[in-house]
């Protein structure tokens, strides 16, 4: 049996099963991107939920896996070469795990940097300018009278919107037929925007049709579906 042991992770979070693929994570845009990519892989895994009411994201444990205490992040213990490894970023985790199964990315070479651009896209542009959107519509942001800040997110998610509606045109996926890491990463932080974040009319989103059909696809996979629950959260 595998002993992961020496990592000061599995002391708070012991691993009941130490041969899997051991995910430490939330349901958050972020956090589902790495479990919906092991719900469509198979690759078997043994998620832990990283409580943040209980701030266990800065605690010492969670800490020594990602010193920038986000989630998600993983500990694989059949790592390259047969060793266990540790990683955080999301990006990162994805780009590890399609290597790792030979699923979810392109072959060939130049289509394999056109997902990783698309994943990047995600990673610098919709990922944050989304969060920003959902912080200064949903939560604290109300508080401020200058609107000029959510005004400004609002803009640049349009934009942001735009760009990948007119990717879309014609395409069923980022990368056409092919389904991959850039639409695991994308697609929860859209479907957060409309959802949870409630800032589908504030962004008009009816205006992407291409968005919205494609969200739909998403959302309607099994893996999917199941991967937006995990970890799950604690009952109320």
């Amino acid at each position: 049996m595998t002993d992961l042991s020496r990592f000061a992770i599995t002391q708070k979070w012991p691993a009941q099963h130490p041969d899997r693929l051991q995910l430490y994570s939330l349901p958050t845009p972020n956090g589902v991107k790495v479990s919906i990519m092991l719900e469509e892989t198979g690759l078997p895994y043994e998620p832990h939920l990283v409580r943040f009411d209980a701030n266990e994201q800065m605690s010492a444990e969670f800490l020594s896996l990602n010193p920038n205490n986000k989630i998600p992040a993983i500990l694989d213990p059949n790592g390259p070469g047969g060793e266990p490894l540790p990683l955080f970023e999301s990006g990162a985790i994805l780009l590890y795990l399609a290597d790792k199964t030979g699923q979810l990315m392109p072959a060939d070479p130049a289509r394999r940097y056109e997902s990783i651009q698309w994943l990047m896209f995600q990673m610098g542009g919709i990922g944050p300018m989304f969060g920003q959107v959902g912080f200064f519509h949903k939560f604290a942001g109300r508080d401020y009278e200058d609107k000029r800040p959510r005004d400004r997110y609002i803009a640049e998610a349009k934009r942001l919107l735009g760009v990948l509606e007119q990717r879309l045109n014609g395409r069923q996926w980022l990368m056409g037929d092919d389904y991959t890491i850039a639409d695991i990463a994308t697609w929860p932080w859209v479907n957060n925007l409309v959802g949870f974040y409630e800032a589908g009319e504030l962004v008009g989103i009816d205006g992407f049709p291409n968005v919205r059909r494609v969200l739909a696809a998403f959302v309607a996979r099994p893996a999917v579906a199941r991967g937006l629950r995990i970890p799950q959260r604690p009952a109320a």
